[in-house]
C-alpha cells in the first residue's frame, strides 16, 4: 500500500493509471475508500481511462493521525490534498470528487488554489453556513458519547437515525476511524465549515453537485445555495436507491 507523509500523518493512497485525465476522489466524515464503496459512494468504481488517485483522510481508514482536533478540520485536510496533488500530478490540473467532507475539502482547496482543478464533482455537501451551528453541537456531543461510553455506545446513538431514501439499500457499517481517534475526528468537523459563499464564487471551473433528499446532515439547502453561487455549476438529486445508482455514469459524462 503506498503511502505519504504529510505533517502529523502518513496518508494511505491508491492510484491507478490507465492513462486520460487526473482525477483525485476523497470520501466523507468517519469513512474510507473501502467504506465508500460499501455505501455506494465510490464513483471510480469501474472508471477508466484516468490516471485516478483514491486515499483515505488523515485519522481514517488506513491513514495514521494524531488525536489533536484541529488536525481534522477541513481547511488542514485541504492542505494535505494540495500536497497530494502537488506529489502525483504535479503542474497538472484535476478533477476532484468527493462527498460531504471530502466535498468541503475540495471547496476550501479549490478557493485556495483554484488553477488546480478542471472540474469538480461535490457530492452530498454536508450543512453549511446557517446550519452548521446545530450539526457542530451534535458533532460535540457525539465525541463525548465515545470518550465516555465507548465506540458501541455512539454507534447505538445513530442506529435509530432516518437514513435517505436514496441509501435505503446501503448495508449497515462501521466508522472506519480507530475510537482512539475518533473523538478528534468529530471535534475537527465541528469546527469545520464551507469556505464563505463570497470566496465560492471565484471557483470557475464546471461543477457537478449530486446530492439526495431527507438528510439533515446533507441537506438540499446546501446543494441549492452551492448551484446559485457557483459561476458554471449544475445539480441532481437522488430520490431512490437507483438515482443514486447513477451517480458514477455521471461522473464518466462529465470527464469525457
Amino acid at each position: 500500500m503506498p503511502t505519504f507523509d504529510v505533517p502529523g500523518a502518513r496518508i494511505a493512497t491508491q492510484f491507478s493509471d490507465e492513462g486520460g485525465r487526473a482525477v483525485v476522489q476523497l470520501h466523507g466524515l468517519t469513512s474510507s475508500r473501502s467504506r465508500d464503496r460499501v455505501l455506494g459512494m465510490d464513483l471510480g468504481r469501474g472508471l477508466s481511462g484516468t490516471r485516478l488517485l483514491r486515499y483515505d483522510a488523515r485519522g481514517h481508514g488506513e491513514s495514521t493521525g494524531a488525536a489533536a482536533p484541529d488536525d481534522y478540520r477541513w481547511t488542514n485536510l485541504a492542505d494535505d490534498l494540495l500536497r497530494l496533488l502537488d506529489h502525483w500530478f504535479p503542474g497538472e490540473r484535476v478533477h476532484g470528487v468527493g462527498p460531504s467532507m471530502g466535498a468541503g475539502t475540495l471547496l476550501h482547496a479549490a478557493v485556495r488554489e483554484p488553477e488546480r482543478f478542471s472540474s469538480l464533482t461535490l457530492m452530498v455537501p454536508a450543512t453549511a453556513w446557517a446550519t452548521r451551528g446545530a450539526k457542530a453541537e451534535e458533532y460535540r456531543r457525539s465525541a463525548d458519547i465515545v470518550e465516555q461510553e465507548g465506540l458501541a455506545a455512539f454507534v447505538a446513538s445513530g442506529a435509530d437515525s432516518p437514513h435517505p431514501p436514496a441509501s435505503a439499500d446501503a448495508p449497515p457499517t462501521l466508522p472506519a476511524v480507530a475510537e482512539s481517534l475518533l473523538p478528534s475526528v468529530l471535534r475537527g468537523a465541528a469546527l469545520s465549515d464551507l469556505p464563505p459563499l463570497d470566496d465560492i464564487t471565484a471557483i470557475a471551473v464546471p461543477t457537478t453537485i449530486l446530492a439526495w433528499i431527507d438528510d439533515p446532515a446533507h441537506p438540499l439547502s446546501t446543494a441549492q445555495a452551492l448551484v446559485e453561487t457557483l459561476p458554471n455549476a449544475s445539480l441532481t438529486v437522488a430520490r431512490t436507491p437507483a438515482d443514486l445508482a447513477q451517480w458514477p455514469s455521471l461522473l464518466h459524462h462529465s470527464l469525457f
